[in-house]
Order: structure tokens, then sequence, then C-alpha cells
């Protein structure tokens, strides 16, 4: 599912302005991303059934998987991939 629209808030001046292409698609990915997640695992970032510590541990995972992404991304890019 891909979602492709533009957003749009209200500046000071109460007048509607669209938000620019980079700010619209990170929006979007979000909205994506939020409900694959509720159609896997049927809750969604309003769930009440994790204390604290459970959530800093999602939170600990999903960046030590980013860390990785990121490790394998300069690897990429400084030419010393590594090919199993």
């Amino acid at each position: 599912m891909e979602i492709k629209e533009f957003h749009y808030v209200e500046d000071e001046n109460g007048q509607l302005v669209q938000l620019d292409s980079i700010v619209s698609s990170v929006i979007n990915q979000f909205t994506t991303r939020s409900l694959m997640g509720h159609k896997k695992y049927g809750v969604n970032l309003d769930r009440t059934d994790l204390d604290l510590v459970e959530w800093i541990e999602h939170a600990k995972q999903e960046h030590m998987d980013a860390i990785l992404y990121l490790e394998k991304i300069k690897q990429i890019i400084s030419g010393k991939e590594k090919v199993i």
C-alpha cells in the first residue's frame, strides 16, 4: 500500500500552505507504516499494555536495527562491503 498525497497546514495567518514534497513523503511513509503495523500486530501506538521499560526496549531494538543499516550503507559507499 502506498499513499501519495500532499499535506497542508495553516500558517500564522490561517492560510493553508502546502508542505514540501519531502515532508509530505515522510508523513505518507509514517501513515503507511502505521497502517501496516496495525494490520500485522493488531495494535497501534495508543496501546496501553506496555510499561515504560517495554517501550524503551522496543525503541532500543529499532535503533539497533538502524545502526546495522547505517553500517551496511557505510561499507557500500566506502567500497569495503564484505561479500560472504
